[in-house]
């Protein structure tokens, strides 16, 4: 029986996945710059590894009118366009097999929601034009709720995977055994909530309930980027207090404590009432390179690409404007879901 796991996000790629917003869809009625942005990241990773993005039948056309022509475009039902969440995790088998996790999808807790019966397949969908061996999983989990270092160490949220409306009656253990049978991880770093903005339910998209991509991410075995808010007044200052002290705490799964590289959060964005919590944590990598969100804020922006060309003076650091992906629910990682090298 094949065992597998998942590969640190920094090792190498086959191809990065994505999805096109339906046109039908409430991305592309928050404007014109939304779509724009989803096509500006995959013209961004198609510079580094090749790209494939997934569009529903009325959307090919527009699709392919933005985007690079580098970029593979293949048609799919589609409700949304969040692929790290709803389409598979590729893990990689012990005897070098191309696998993909099938996460059960019930649309970030919205048991009952019929909105996202097509988003519930893409996981198999996926996994299928990969040709990669599906590994089905009752957890109902999302990509942006996982982040591992490729060596046995996952990083959750308690408000994600134990939320009532995703694994109701379901206890850590038992969360932390579905991840070792998975992704292959044998330790598992619990922080407490996530950001406030991705706690509420944002207009007309949801938030998360505390995805672990905007607060917290290896960028190698030990070394952890993490989201900083100082400003002792602001929400998320608390939050991420909370969290420090749960990783400052915790040893990886070779017995380390965490090295903890803060990186300081932009102006606070408010939107029709909407706190949101933009975050550079939400990064991508590709190959050779990283694919970090900006956000107007010219110092900040600046400080957090300083902090990742420090940290990977060997990858070329790009940017796209994530503030049309964020107004929706996410950023660059959330959109984005890497097919490791296998074999």
């Amino acid at each position: 029986m094949t065992t597998f796991r998942m590969p640190a996000e920094w090792a190498d790629h086959t191809r990065t996945w994505l999805s096109f917003p339906p046109n039908d869809g409430y991305i592309q009625r928050s404007g014109a710059d939304a779509v724009q942005a989803w096509a500006a990241v995959a013209n961004a990773v198609v510079d580094f590894e090749p790209v494939t993005v997934l569009a529903t039948v009325n959307s090919l056309a527009q699709a392919r009118s933005l985007l690079d022509p580098r970029v593979s475009v293949q048609q799919a039902n589609l409700d949304d366009a969040w692929l790290r969440d709803n389409g598979p995790t590729f893990v990689v088998g012990d005897d070098g097999t191309l696998g993909a996790v099938h996460w059960t999808f019930n649309a970030w807790g919205q048991v009952g929601n019929d909105a996202y019966v097509a988003d519930a397949q893409v996981g198999e969908f996926v996994s299928e034009l990969a040709r990669a061996e599906v590994v089905k999983s009752p957890l109902v989990n999302e990509g942006g709720g996982i982040c591992v270092d490729g060596e046995g160490t996952v990083i959750v949220t308690e408000t994600v995977q134990l939320h009532e409306n995703r694994n109701l009656g379901w206890t850590k253990a038992e969360v932390e055994a579905e991840l070792a049978r998975t992704i292959g991880t044998t330790t598992c770093i619990w922080l407490t909530r996530g950001l406030m903005g991705d706690m509420q339910e944002f207009r007309p998209a949801v938030g998360t309930n505390g995805h672990v991509d905007v607060l917290a991410a290896f960028v190698r075995p030990g070394v952890v980027v993490v989201h900083q808010q100082s400003d002792p007044n602001h929400y998320d200052h608390a939050v991420m207090e909370e969290n420090l002290e749960r990783l400052r705490e915790a040893h990886d799964a070779h017995g380390r404590r965490l090295e903890i590289i803060p990186i300081e959060a932009p102006e606070t964005c408010v939107e029709d009432g909407v706190a949101i919590d933009h975050s550079y944590i939400n990064f991508s990598f590709v190959n050779g390179g990283i694919v970090m969100c900006s956000y107007g804020d010219r110092v900040a922006d600046e400080r957090a690409r300083l902090t990742f060309q420090e940290l990977f003076p060997d990858r070329r650091i790009v940017d796209v404007d994530a503030r049309p992906i964020f107004r929706n629910g996410g950023g660059v990682h959330c959109i984005t879901q890497q097919q490791p090298a296998a074999g």
